[in-house]
């Protein structure tokens, strides 16, 4: 039985992406950033062969905790970056946790010689900051792909820009790296939805999908979205974690990152289909998803599935 470490195994995209791991026979170690906070990760313990899963204390910026919380993994994904849109502190909230913590665990993972594979849960924004809205000097009608020029703008969301950088942390990791022991693969989610597997009052994904459902704008982002009924490019939260999962035991992704999207919806047919009435519009493909179906053997749901599980 292989042992894989999910550093953020209990948020959104992580527990189900642990769930996945559990099924397919894999001893699973889940992150907790407060061991104390049982109310974070015990949703975890109602999963089926839960008798295989470890829970341990981690945070990314502490080094020797990163290196007990690896030693004996396999395989190791990071997706322990936060994921918040109403920031007040963003190189406290979001720069520190995001960079510094991707740039410690480059190093750990480094020195640790059983390790065979990394996946970074990493970000549309890795490759267009300004998301959902076009990359510049893009318009709402051309299509995105990983050969296209990543773009960042100063003026994007924190956590956008932070998952920007984290990202060229990396590249610039495995260019400098050529001869490393282990493959380091990374997966770039469009917007996630679908139903959480826990009652998490943190978990902004859920949140988000619950003011998009009610039309309610709590920030000036929120709001522009609605303004310009933004077209969105969204994914569903059992696709990642499959992408994740195949990310990980398949070899000869090296250095690849790959966009994980579905269908993209305009704001109002999203929220239409959230509250179970019909959409007006048509789905679109503006996030390309050739490479991660091909590599990866994704098979995306259509964006009313999520969706609908949301309310389920």
């Amino acid at each position: 039985m292989k042992t894989i470490g999910i550093i953020g195994g209990s948020g959104f995209i992580g527990s189900h992406t642990t769930k996945k791991f559990l099924q397919e026979g894999f001893k699973v170690r889940v992150s907790a950033t407060d061991i104390s906070k049982t109310e974070k990760y015990n949703h975890l313990k109602e999963l089926p062969n839960s008798e295989n899963l470890e829970i341990l204390p981690l945070k990314v910026e502490n080094k020797n905790q990163l290196k007990e919380f690896i030693k004996g993994c396999d395989i190791v994904v990071h997706g322990g970056t936060p994921f918040q849109l109403d920031v007040k502190d963003p190189k406290t909230e979001l720069f520190d946790p995001t960079i510094e913590g991707t740039k410690n665990f480059l190093e750990v993972i480094n020195k640790s010689p059983n390790i065979e594979k990394v996946v970074f849960i990493a970000s549309v924004g890795a490759y267009n900051t300004n998301f959902p809205m076009p990359a510049g000097g893009k318009s709402p009608d051309d299509t995105f792909d990983e050969d296209d020029t990543p773009f960042m703008s100063e003026e994007s969301h924190p956590y956008a820009q932070a998952k920007f950088i984290a990202n060229q942390t990396v590249e610039k990791f495995i260019n400098e790296h050529p001869t490393i022991h282990f493959e380091i693969t990374s997966v770039s989610p469009t917007g996630v939805m679908g139903k959480s597997l826990s009652n998490r009052e943190d978990s902004t994904s859920s949140d988000l999908q619950f003011l998009i459902k009610n039309k309610i704008a709590p920030n000036p982002f929120i709001q522009m979205l609605y303004d310009v009924d933004a077209e969105w490019a969204l994914v569903d939260v059992k696709d990642i974690a499959d992408g994740i999962y195949s990310a990980s035991t398949k070899k000869g992704l090296h250095g690849k990152n790959y966009l994980l999207s579905s269908e993209s919806w305009k704001i109002s047919d999203v929220s239409a289909m959230l509250n179970e009435e019909k959409p007006i519009g048509n789905a679109r493909i503006i996030y390309k998803n050739d490479a991660a179906r091909k590599d990866l053997g994704i098979e995306f749901n259509p964006v009313v599935v999520p969706l609908t599980d949301f309310n389920n």
